[in-house]
Order: structure tokens, then sequence, then C-alpha cells
């Protein structure tokens, strides 16, 4: 995931230097850059979501530590802000 961002990043740069100072171009650069940013804020979001549910799980004893575990750090494996 971290590799899509920077290849946004690098994508958009890469535009802006193409297009130089035309505004067509800046503006779907800023239009992908955002559609990224607003891909990975939902990304992040669900897995927010998917870790409360987890530590709710293990709080009413549907799962036991081990498992909180396992799936916990599978989670943060797959997020990209740590």
């Amino acid at each position: 995931m971290k590799k899509l961002v920077y290849a946004c990043i690098g994508l958009f740069l890469v535009s802006l230097a193409a297009t130089g100072c035309s505004s067509e171009g800046r503006s779907a650069g800023l239009g992908a850059l955002g559609g990224a940013a607003a891909g990975v804020g939902g990304y992040e979001y669900n897995a927010h979501r998917e870790k409360e549910r987890l530590e709710e799980d293990l709080r009413s004893g549907k799962i036991d530590r081990r498992e909180y575990e396992i799936r916990r750090d599978q989670l943060e494996r797959g997020s990209i802000f740590r």
C-alpha cells in the first residue's frame, strides 16, 4: 500500500513537470492525488473500525488472546500508518 501512495505522489510530480503551468494538467494531477488520498483514508478508517471490532471480540470472549494478537498483527501489517 505504501508503494501505491508513493507511486501516486510520483505520478503527480511527473504530471506537474510535464504540464508546466497549464491549469488543466494541474487540475487533473490534483484530482488524481486527491482521489488517492481519499482511497487511503477510507482504507485506514476501515482498518481502525476492524481493530475496534477485534478488541470488542476479545473483551466479549468471542476470541482468545492468541487469535487477537494474530488478527491485530495482520491489520497492522496492512496499514500505511502505524
